[in-house]
């Protein structure tokens, strides 16, 4: 059954990784996916392509710049003039690097804050009205390290507990027409950058060791999680689930 047939969805930072697996599943349920993306263009018309062959023009894409406001709302004018609505919003971009104390720049705490916490909140507040009329829902992605801290990364972390508070808030006021939810992940993927070096196996293991299932989520874990709260969970709002296998529940 495709509970999202006749919905439009809009995931950023959809053209790889989480984010597309989360597009592959909204459209899977019946839903028009827009993937948005930064510097991704190839991928996300790979995605694209392989979505809409799957059903004729159920897929596009977008460009936005996730620190500029202006972008952020003309994307969702454009998603409007294409589709003449906006049922689901769901704020997966995100930066993600360490950020030692004392060598913290004015431009690290601008791309952690602008993709973790000032992109969902302008972004929500453009579609606000568009959610309300078709009475849509947002799902932010936040983190299990809004909670517990991450070791050298003060201002991801702080941008992610911004995200937590916001996404709760946006509930409140967003309320009754529009639900807001999020996701926090735990190990699920490891950022590419961290390469694949003997130190850098030690440290993702002892990571897995921290949780209760001893071992790695996946993508699809955090798409199911998202995909619950989009189709099948009316009477939910303002809560965060963590998809960690159990990392919280450790020291």
């Amino acid at each position: 059954m495709q509970k999202l047939a006749g919905k439009v969805a809009l995931v950023t930072g959809a053209a790889r990784r989480i984010g597309a697996c989360t597009v592959r599943m909204l459209h899977q349920h019946g839903a028009t996916v827009v993937v948005h993306y930064r510097n991704s263009k190839e991928d996300a018309e790979t995605l694209c392509n392989e979505l809409n062959e799957l059903r004729e023009g159920s897929c596009f894409i977008e460009q936005a710049e996730l620190g500029e406001v202006v972008s952020l709302e003309k994307m969702i004018e454009s998603v409007i003039s294409k589709e003449g609505r906006l049922d689901i919003l769901i704020n997966n971009a995100s930066s993600f690097f360490p950020t030692k104390i004392g060598e913290i720049t004015e431009d690290h705490w601008d791309n952690l804050f602008s993709s973790n916490l000032k992109a969902p909140l302008f972004l929500s507040q453009a579609a606000a009205p568009y959610l309300t009329q078709s009475q849509g829902c947002i799902v932010n992605m936040v983190d299990i390290h809004a909670e517990r801290p991450l070791a050298e990364h003060p201002t991801y972390c702080a941008a992610k507990a911004g995200l937590l508070m916001l996404t709760k808030s946006l509930a409140k006021e967003l309320g009754p027409q529009v639900r807001v939810n999020g996701v926090s992940p735990g190990a699920i993927l490891w950022p590419e950058a961290d390469g694949e070096g003997v130190e850098v196996k030690l440290e993702h293991q002892a990571l897995l060791d921290k949780t209760s299932l001893k071992r790695e989520g996946s993508p699809d874990d955090i798409a199911k999680a998202i995909s619950f709260l989009v189709c099948d969970a009316p009477y939910i709002t303002g809560h965060i689930i963590p998809v960690d296998g159990g990392r919280l529940l450790n020291q």
